[in-house]
């Protein structure tokens, strides 16, 4: 078998129109595959996405978690998840490709984007599916975000950023109505926090305690906290995100389990291949394998 590599796309690499400088890219779904047949999977961003289906079936995958596709569905993705799809019918919507500065250049906030949970790096929070009655609203804010970011127009880009805005926000009252005064509650906050210092530190910090102190609250209260608010203990968040990195690692075939322990700090290639069964229930070889035979092939519609 061929080593693999997992491909990481720029938004420049699925393009083949300028670019502003910072980056943007949308079309309509079916397109983007007529132009794209050629993309490798499972594959990983530089740069923020998110895709609408209006129509479809089959399935797709954010970070090994899989979802059936559903007219009026909304995913989104930050930079460096790991993707793939595989559809039975073929499929329509609309595709965005944006980079963190395109809205940056708009908004002076660099913690804009954080406020929405679709924006987490949690793909259970990251598909949302629209209200029958809303979907009409959502296509003609993406319709305008596609003419205008691919018109000639005075202050395109403008516009096209702020229908971004507009769908970010839309999408983000739907997903409240579930979640009503969630993000201003102080235990969801210190849990969101708490994720932002595991994805910062998981590599070299694998204790509650280390967390903890960061947070200036107590072990125990930060392990209560956890297991209120989000179902699993400290330490479970922890793990699994150490967990989601190896999965991503072993992806790319041309690492050594050997180097990927090295790349995770774990004492040797035996410690990190016990933890992964232990938690994965499959050795990392076996978890290798089993990504290559059943993801590895571009978008396929039977």
């Amino acid at each position: 078998m061929s080593k693999q590599v997992l491909p990481t796309y720029s938004i420049c690499s699925l393009t083949e129109t300028p670019l502003s400088p910072s980056e943007f890219m949308a079309d309509h779904f079916s397109h983007y595959l007529d132009l794209h047949k050629d993309l490798h999977f499972p594959h990983k961003h530089s740069f923020y996405h998110l895709l609408y289906f209006s129509e479809g079936t089959g399935s797709h995958s954010i970070d090994f978690i899989h979802f059936p596709v559903e007219r009026g569905q909304i995913y989104f993705m930050i930079p460096g998840q790991v993707h793939s799809w595989d559809f039975a019918k073929e499929p329509n919507g609309f595709i965005v490709n944006f980079s963190e500065q395109y809205i940056n250049s708009l908004i002076a906030n660099p913690r804009y984007l954080n406020q929405f949970t679709f924006f987490s790096g949690i793909a259970s929070e990251q598909v949302i599916t629209i209200p029958p009655d809303a979907q009409p609203k959502i296509i003609q804010i993406l319709e305008t975000i596609i003419s205008e970011g691919n018109s000639k127009e005075e202050l395109k880009d403008d516009m096209a950023r702020t229908g971004l805005i507009q769908l970010f926000i839309q999408v983000n009252r739907y997903t409240k109505k579930d979640k009503e005064n969630l993000q201003n509650n102080y235990n969801y906050l210190l849990l969101r926090n708490f994720q932002k210092l595991i994805d910062q530190h998981y590599k070299e910090k694998k204790l509650t305690k280390d967390y903890a102190a960061m947070l200036y609250v107590t072990p125990n209260h930060l392990n209560a906290l956890s297991k209120h608010t989000s179902g699993k203990s400290a330490g479970e968040l922890i793990r699994d995100r150490i967990i989601l990195e190896a999965k991503r690692l072993l992806i790319n075939a041309q690492l050594t389990v050997a180097q990927i322990a090295i790349e995770l700090d774990f004492i040797d290639n035996s410690y990190f291949s016990k933890f992964f069964k232990k938690y994965v229930g499959v050795t990392p070889e076996v978890f290798r394998k089993r990504i290559i035979k059943n993801e590895d092939h571009g978008y396929n519609i039977d």
